[in-house]
């Protein structure tokens, strides 16, 4: 028995096969009236055609787009790349090179943030220590939080330095 591969129509220049107004692809999306327009003018969906009263008319199509849409989302992709991926498979060019350099390098930045977090962390857990053995700090508010001495600070001493003033070699 054969199988049948499905291939997703990125265009929308064909009659359509099942008229849905804006509304209605909203519903079957998830996905706000608002996104759908800014999708829209930002290149992401084709044009799609008018009825003789001015509302957009959307084949079944588009619903396959939004959900490559929200996958590449979902996987970190930007709006900006998304509509480079898209343009690329409807000139015939495969993106996927292009797609897996754009992973490896958001790989390599959720990397970097996951340590700096780890440093993050291990101030925090410091500083509550430091915290559990003083008890409690006189202070306006809380003393705790006043003693604190922060880079911008006169001091110019950290204990948790602001995220993105972190001393480096901790």
């Amino acid at each position: 028995m054969k199988t049948a591969r499905k291939q997703i129509d990125f265009g929308y220049t064909g009659l359509a096969r099942t008229s849905m107004k804006i509304g209605e692809v909203s519903h079957e999306s998830g996905i706000g009236i608002e996104a759908l327009r800014f999708y829209e003018r930002s290149g992401l969906l084709g044009k799609p055609m008018r009825s003789q009263s001015g509302y957009r008319l959307y084949d079944e199509g588009i619903l396959e787009r939004l959900a490559f849409i929200k996958k590449a989302q979902t996987l970190g992709f930007s709006l900006e790349e998304i509509k480079k991926i898209i343009h690329d498979a409807q000139s015939g060019a495969s993106p996927c090179d292009d797609v897996r350099e754009i992973v490896r390098r958001r790989l390599k930045e959720v990397e970097e943030k996951i340590k700096e977090m780890q440093r993050y962390r291990k101030e925090l857990a410091n500083t509550l220590e430091e915290w559990d053995e003083v008890g409690r700090a006189p202070g306006h508010i809380c003393g705790l939080i006043e003693a604190t001495e922060m880079e911008t600070s006169p001091s110019n001493s950290s204990k948790i330095p602001p995220k993105n003033k972190r001393r480096s070699g901790i």
